[in-house]
């Protein structure tokens, strides 16, 4: 078999990357060590004032319930879209922030941080616009998981110049390869990285397992 670099395109805020949770850790463990995934956050929700969502026809915070309601009876996820009603998150920028700030240190910290982000939000109502609830979440995982990741570092770099511009650089990527639904995938071969696929939208592993086949 191959083997695969993959892309992940997501945000902390997508329903349908949360219902896609089970299907890439299948992935993950079919290839194996034949496979390298890199994170990219999409900034799926800049703020209220300019998000417009045509294909589901969402434009207010309100709306977003419904979504993850349908997503909950589509996919059999477990989905909580109660915080849409009573604290509904801004934006998703600072969680996309975040996320890179976590990815600096390890790729470990950053796959658990972000699961725990949706965690959050999916199922606790937890709004992770706020920066007291990312830096919650992040002194919850250092007392669960002690040594996976520098706390007092990652508070300190939170907010610099090299965290915010790991985000924006995120966006341009997303930007230049049309990335406009989440979850997606981009896969190239590590042989000939011209070589690649790009997958759009919450498949089933069967699904992917076949187009990856066809490399």
């Amino acid at each position: 078999m191959n083997r695969f670099n993959i892309v992940y395109y997501t945000d902390p805020l997508c329903c349908w990357s949360w219902a896609f949770e089970s299907t890439l850790r299948q992935l993950r463990e079919y290839l194996k060590d034949d496979c390298e995934i890199r994170y990219c956050m999409g900034g799926m929700l800049a703020s209220w004032n300019t998000y417009q969502d045509t294909l589901l026809m969402v434009t207010r915070p309100a709306q977003m319930g419904p979504v993850w309601m349908q997503v909950r009876q589509v996919t059999g996820a477990k989905l909580n879209e109660r915080i849409w009603h009573f604290d509904p998150p801004a934006s998703s920028y600072p969680a996309c922030i975040a996320v890179k700030c976590m990815g600096r240190q390890s790729k470990n910290a950053e796959e658990e941080y972000l699961y725990r982000l949706r965690k959050a939000v999916m199922l606790e109502e937890k709004n992770i616009a706020k920066p007291e609830v990312l830096l919650q979440l992040a002194e919850a995982l250092d007392k669960e998981a002690p040594g996976l990741f520098d706390l007092p570092l990652f508070k300190q770099q939170l907010t610099d110049e090299t965290t915010i511009n790991a985000f924006k650089a995120d966006l341009n990527e997303r930007k230049e390869r049309n990335i406009s639904r989440f979850p997606s995938l981009w896969i190239s071969t590590q042989e000939d990285e011209r070589k690649s696929l790009l997958i759009t939208g919450n498949r089933p592993f069967e699904a992917l397992q076949t187009l990856i086949h066809q490399f």
